[in-house]
């Protein structure tokens, strides 16, 4: 993988393969005219947590993307030559209930045009995402280690 055009498809057969995907990704939503919220579907253990810690790599080189599961959100910083994009903000819906408690963790608050959302376990929340948004589903083949990615610009 070197570029992607979206609809963009493909299998990885190993994790540092996922987290080139997701670098691959941050290098579109980067641009001014991409979506800045992108929606993570995907199984326990596929591989949604290495995705974004290569969609991170591109973008907010050096900091150690880990699973929010229980904080809900982790920030990072994103490189100064960016220019407008602050943050990416990493979401796991996983223990999300209700929208109460996406207003508790200021989870509208974040959905700004210099923070670049990316939400793991979409499906628990429907209800709350953005009109346009970057769909990414990841799911397991039939091998233990292959994981066919697909990402679409839903609007």
């Amino acid at each position: 993988m070197s570029t992607m055009k979206i609809p963009f498809e493909t299998i990885t057969h190993q994790v540092n393969e996922t987290e080139e995907a997701g670098a691959l990704l941050a290098k579109l939503v980067v641009n001014k005219d991409s979506p800045k919220f992108v929606a993570m579907y995907g199984d326990l253990g596929v591989g949604k947590t290495a995705f974004v810690r290569g969609f991170c790599s591109e973008i907010c080189p050096g900091v150690n993307v880990k699973s929010p599961t229980f904080a809900l959100v982790n920030e990072y910083k994103c490189s100064p030559k960016l220019g407008t994009i602050r943050k990416v903000c990493h979401f796991d819906m996983y223990r999300v209930a209700d929208e109460d408690d996406l207003y508790s963790i200021g989870f509208y608050d974040y959905l700004r045009d210099d923070i670049i959302c990316i939400a793991e376990w979409c499906e628990l929340i429907p209800y709350a995402i953005p009109e346009e948004y970057v769909r990414v589903c990841i799911s397991k083949t039939d091998s233990e280690d292959k994981r066919l990615i697909s990402i679409n610009i839903v609007n």
